[in-house]
């Protein structure tokens, strides 16, 4: 997110249906000797444990979706998420599904790049609208307020897309409080999680057909001094879907839920460059993912055009192989 920076300069900020300059606080230097901060990624921790807390993404320290939670969201995909015209009726000659995104600064930057990067993936739903909701400067607070003028903003540029409340089926989330600022560890997460569930909720209260909600968390960053509210972000995003797979009542989903399925969408923190701090050497995490300084902007904080297309890149081919997302991401 922006705020916290020292100083003023007006950014891009590209919407759905244009470009708004949009002033942003300025930092200093991104320190670039900060290759590795000794963290361990969520995925590569797995029944290991940070603060007492177990890594993993998923429920007992795993990285794969538990069987049951994926069997939904499938279900889900395949018979709810469809075309439907302006009322929310089911069209599917003349219908639309509507992708809409929700957050901060690198999330309004991070999901512009994926509409762009989209346009030239051949296998592209053509009845899918991708809507970027995600505002500079509106952290997970903002959007817990269903009153907040972030969801007044989102539905001009819905409206802007020429398309309907009633026509959103599906969201890409990614939140975290000003300067990652989460607080004491692990009930600053937890707080975050709340937020979290609140903005989930207040989602699916007004887009009726939101069925699908995919969460994100931080890239690295090159900031030492926010890095660890950075991580701890992970866990959460990690809590809340953890506890919407073990059926908390403020997570529900379905007919009569108050939330959309959710979903890792994806888990894209690294460490870095890893432990050696070289490229291409000992990688930020076992999967071979990384973040170089060069990925982020001045601040260390926010993705460069090469950060933002990594993050495109990755949201991409999840969205267009999930089991969960496939059936209407596709043609």
């Amino acid at each position: 997110m922006k705020p916290g920076r020292l100083g003023v300069y007006l950014t891009a900020a590209a919407t759905a249906f244009g470009v708004v300059l949009i002033p942003q606080p300025v930092s200093a230097a991104t320190d670039c000797t900060y290759t590795h901060s000794g963290l361990v990624p969520l995925n590569d921790l797995g029944t290991g444990t940070y603060n007492g807390l177990t890594g993993g993404l998923y429920p007992n320290g795993s990285n794969v979706r538990p069987t049951a939670h994926t069997t939904a969201g499938v279900n889900i995909a395949q018979n709810q998420v469809l075309p439907r015209n302006a009322s929310g009726q089911v069209d599917l000659v003349n219908g639309k599904v509507v992708l809409i995104s929700i957050g901060m600064s690198n999330t309004t930057q991070e999901f512009q790049k994926l509409i762009a990067t989209s346009k030239g993936y051949a296998n592209l739903n053509g009845k899918l609208v991708m809507v970027d909701g995600a505002q500079g400067g509106k952290d997970a607070s903002a959007w817990a307020n269903p009153v907040d003028t972030t969801w007044s903003v989102l539905a001009s540029r819905l409206s802007s897309a020429g398309v309907t409340p009633a026509q959103v089926q599906a969201m890409w989330l990614k939140e975290q409080y000003i300067g990652d600022n989460l607080g004491a560890f692990p009930q600053g997460a937890q707080n975050l999680r709340n937020s979290l569930a609140t903005i989930s909720r207040n989602a699916r209260a007004k887009y009726p057909n939101l069925a699908l909600g995919y969460v994100a968390s931080r890239i690295y960053t090159y900031n030492p001094a926010r890095s660890a509210g950075a991580y701890q972000q992970g866990f959460a995003v990690k809590k809340l879907i953890q506890d919407q797979i073990n059926g908390a009542s403020d997570l529900t989903y379905g007919p009569g839920g108050v939330a959309p399925w959710l979903s890792w969408g994806p888990y894209m923190w690294a460490d870095g460059l890893g432990a050696d701090g070289v490229a291409g050497g000992a990688p930020g995490r076992s999967d071979g993912l990384e973040w170089a300084c060069s990925d982020l902007e001045s601040d260390g904080v926010h993705p460069s055009a090469t950060g933002e297309q990594k993050v495109a890149n990755l949201v991409l081919n999840q969205l267009s192989t999930d089991p969960t997302s496939a059936p209407w991401f596709n043609k």
